[in-house]
């Protein structure tokens, strides 16, 4: 069973400014709190992080004759005004959704993704296999592989580059913090680098996240508020890229859009968020933890349906002009967005509960505990009006029905042999 997003063919949108960007703040307060971070964060990635081995100590199975006539074959353009993208992250969630709405619609694809075991890797080669169906071939690699990366481009000359391979999770983060910054940060360092040397340069469509709003207690929150407040590790890495994309904007021209996605959720979803494990626990008659605020605060989300994001990622792409640099030399000034994709309709978790309990005919054991101090913020609301005027951007699904696609696809998933014990 497929289930992937019905989305529809290329945005005709007209083109808007060039620079939508948030006011930063210039104090040297917090000048001297991001060099801290900057700092906090390179000292866990080199003292905690494993290295990746040399290029050199490595022998690439993939190169060959072979595998760079499956690389070509999916790139390759089949569309009239088509494009050639690079997805990064093309096994994760959005990744896969992505992958396929720009392959139905006749875009050149190639998947890069190093399936790495954050949750069930068989999840990620039944989006793999799901994938190959399509016509879409994920290379298996490292976006920290920089010579991987250039003999991709070596191979195909990308006119876009949609970057959703990250590592993700908030509270993962107080575990394994090396990781983030292995992947949020030196990861797209690593990509932009080499896409910086290109010519022609590709454009760049990257997912940040809307954690970046951090302790922002001003809602709904606009790509115009403060975002000098992370809440985790994960918010920080990816406002770390926030500012990194500026920066290669600035020197080297490339064109990159931010997109700050609102709780993802629906069918090929991420086993670590709470829609899908409460799904499992309830099945299971397991315990459901629904967190509270400071004196019973309620905690909601802006839960997002996946069709929705998958048109905001297209919207995007199709918007975004080409870069101005050419082997790594600007030639004039190139394109800076970032976007929220959400839904703006933000629902207590309880009541997601509450939705899962009709829909799975079970009713489940709540337990209701504090909210912790582990990155976790107590709302979020997503202002989606950039985005709307933009591409056109208007999200078409509410909880009741998207939960409703998760569970058919989480029951025929899971019933066919396969465990949900991850």
């Amino acid at each position: 069973m497929d289930n992937t997003p019905s989305t529809p063919g290329k945005f005709k949108m007209e083109k808007g400014s060039y620079f939508h960007r948030p006011r930063w703040h210039t104090s040297l307060a917090k000048l001297a709190f991001w060099s801290f971070v900057f700092l906090g964060l390179m000292f866990i990635f080199f003292f905690r992080t494993p290295s990746i081995p040399s290029p050199s100590l490595r022998t690439y199975n993939n190169f060959g004759a072979a595998w760079e006539k499956r690389v070509r074959s999916s790139a390759r353009i089949r569309s009239p005004n088509g494009v050639s993208v690079l997805v990064t992250g093309a096994a994760g969630f959005v990744g896969t959704h992505v992958s396929a709405a720009l392959k139905r619609r006749g875009d050149g694809v190639l998947g890069l993704d190093n399936f790495n075991d954050y949750y069930d890797p068989s999840l990620k080669r039944a989006r793999q296999a799901l994938l190959e169906r399509t016509g879409v071939f994920i290379v298996e690699g490292d976006i920290n592989d920089v010579d991987l990366l250039k003999k991709l481009f070596e191979i195909v000359a990308f006119t876009h580059v949609m970057h959703l391979a990250a590592q993700a999770g908030v509270r993962y983060a107080m575990e394994n913090p090396g990781s983030y910054v292995h992947s949020n940060i030196a990861g797209f360092v690593n990509l932009l680098e080499v896409c910086k040397s290109m010519n022609p340069q590709p454009a760049i469509v990257w997912a940040s996240s809307s954690s970046v709003y951090g302790l922002n207690t001003k809602v709904p929150f606009s790509e115009r508020d403060r975002t000098d407040q992370p809440a985790s590790l994960y918010a920080a890495t990816k406002k770390a890229g926030e500012e990194i994309a500026h920066t290669y904007n600035h020197i080297y021209g490339l064109s990159l859009t931010g997109l700050r996605f609102f709780t993802v959720y629906g069918p090929w979803g991420r086993p670590d968020m709470a829609y899908f494990f409460f799904t499992r626990d309830i099945l299971k008659g397991k315990s459901i933890p629904i967190f509270e605020a400071a004196n019973h605060g309620t905690v909601a989300r802006d839960f997002t349906y996946i069709d929705d994001i998958v048109r905001g990622c297209l919207g995007a792409l199709d918007t975004a002009e080409k870069s101005t640099g050419s082997g790594g030399k600007k030639t004039g000034p190139a394109q800076l967005r970032v976007f929220n994709l959400g839904n703006t309709s933000p629902v207590p978790v309880s009541e997601l509960v509450s939705i899962l309990e009709r829909l799975l005919k079970v009713k489940a054991e709540r337990n209701i505990m504090k909210l912790p101090r582990n990155g976790d913020v107590q709302f979020t609301h997503a202002n989606i009006s950039y985005a709307q005027s933009e591409f056109g951007y208007k999200p078409k699904t509410d909880l009741q029905n998207g939960l409703k696609k998760f569970v058919q696809w989480y029951i025929n998933y899971y019933s066919d042999g396969k465990k949900a014990d991850q």
